[in-house]
């Protein structure tokens, strides 16, 4: 899930609202809507293989992820023919392919040989199914995301630190394996002094306007057993959203925040986050594999001095991730459909597919991700591998902004302004979302 409302953050600066890439005429020309940031940036520069190819040029809508959904659900919504292609939230398949918004793309990918089993199983389901498990596709996978964390490399191998952190803890400073090993790093460097500055434990998700901290949440919650409904009884939630096991992660996540976040750190995502890093300030940072590569570049703490590792495991074994990342649909109300089709046929091979990841794209392609090479290609790519191994996401239900803001208060409200008690939070959770399936007709 990405990305509900939030800034590009400085990530994709000197993007324009709309690009062209050809001289060809107008007519002939399809429109790309996605969001502003540098992925949009690495698709623009790989399109223009498409349009020599084919000939068809390429306009692109990006817009900022403050204004994305609104922009483009508004677009979708009002059947507006801007968009030819639309690279558009997870969350929104099950409402576009119940609203025909999208083109069903079943018979296309039957005609064309294109195999869904060829891309990773988490991002088919995530991204391109609806209903959930079911092989009924409505976009192709591109752009594959996923909530891990980057760390000081350089600070846990600094001798000194090492030393103290033995001594208090009996055991080496090294990348947490556990949340519990999580806090007590993300404890042990609150408020430590390196390099004559304070510092601390961790930046972690708190945002509150669009999904920030249920992002966050979550992405604890479901290593410690949380699950959104009863698997043999669907949107039964009570005794699985408030279960034990969630209250225990749901008052973890709060521990963590209280103990061991920076000052200020009650509005945060993903700029804030990456601010907080490149400034020096935390010795951990949660946020989406998407901001990996420009941290890896970052003359002041990239390079050698950071390092990447996936969600760590729960209190019982229990090991997953949040899933990002978005699918490339066909709009319905596009007059060029064939042409889009054609473009989603050429993103679909493999060799887009390798040079899409070199660019700096995240592809889903297994071709690509199982080379044996992919690994070593960069510093972050096998933990890409394994968070991708462990996704987890976010209802995809047509009503999924409804149910977003009722985690979003009530995680907000326990969490950062202390209100109450984690049970009473989830019991709250389990109220307004049976309140929002009841409404769909569902219960």
């Amino acid at each position: 899930m990405k990305r509900i409302t939030r800034t590009a953050f400085g990530l994709a600066s000197g993007l324009l609202a709309t690009t062209a890439l050809s001289n060809v005429a107008a007519a002939e020309d399809l429109t790309l809507c996605w969001a502003a940031w540098d992925p949009a940036n690495a698709l623009v520069e790989l399109s223009k293989d498409f349009t020599k190819e084919t000939g068809i040029g390429m306009k692109f809508e990006f817009v900022p992820w403050t204004n994305y959904a609104d922009r483009f659900l508004n677009e979708l919504n009002s059947k507006g023919k801007l968009c030819d292609l639309i690279i558009g939230d997870s969350q929104w398949i099950g409402g576009s392919a119940e609203n025909g918004h999208y083109v069903k793309l079943n018979d296309f990918f039957d005609k064309e040989g294109i195999k869904m089993s060829d891309f990773v199983d988490a991002t088919v389901v995530g991204y391109s199914q609806w209903p959930k498990n079911t092989p009924n596709y409505w976009s192709l996978p591109a752009f594959g995301d996923v909530v891990g964390w980057t760390y000081r490399k350089d600070w846990f191998a600094n001798p000194d630190i090492q030393k103290a952190f033995k001594e208090k803890y009996g055991r080496d400073l090294a990348v947490p394996a556990t949340f519990a090993e999580l806090k007590d790093i993300a404890e042990f460097f609150q408020k430590r002094e390196i390099d004559g500055k304070t510092v601390y434990g961790a930046s972690i998700y708190t945002e509150r306007g669009s999904e920030g901290v249920t992002m966050g949440v979550m992405d604890v919650l479901y290593s410690f057993g949380f699950k959104y409904e009863n698997p043999d009884k669907p949107y039964e939630m009570e005794g699985f959203v408030n279960s034990p096991k969630s209250v225990a992660g749901l008052e973890f996540y709060k521990a963590l925040y209280d103990c061991c976040t920076p000052p200020g750190a009650s509005n945060s995502y993903m700029g804030e986050g990456v601010d907080a890093f490149k400034s020096g300030q935390v010795a951990m940072h949660m946020n989406f594999a998407f901001t990996w590569p420009g941290l890896q570049k970052d003359e002041a703490v990239g390079g050698d001095k950071v390092g990447f590792f996936a969600n760590p495991k729960g209190p019982d074994g229990e090991q997953f991730a949040q899933l990002g990342g978005q699918g490339i649909s066909v709009v319905a109300y596009s007059e060029k459909q064939d042409a889009a089709l054609k473009y989603i046929k050429w993103f679909a091979t493999a060799d887009v597919q390798k040079k899409w990841w070199s660019l700096g794209g995240f592809s889903c392609l297994k071709a690509v991700v199982e080379d044996p090479g992919f690994a070593a290609s960069q510093p972050y790519a096998q933990t890409f591998l394994d968070s991708m191994a462990i996704v987890k996401d976010f209802w995809a239900e047509p009503s999924y902004a409804s149910l977003l803001q009722a985690s979003q208060k009530r995680f907000h409200d326990y969490v950062v302004a202390g209100q109450g008690t984690a049970k009473e939070a989830l019991d709250g959770l389990v109220k307004d979302w049976t309140e929002v399936f009841e409404d769909d007709g569902k219960m």
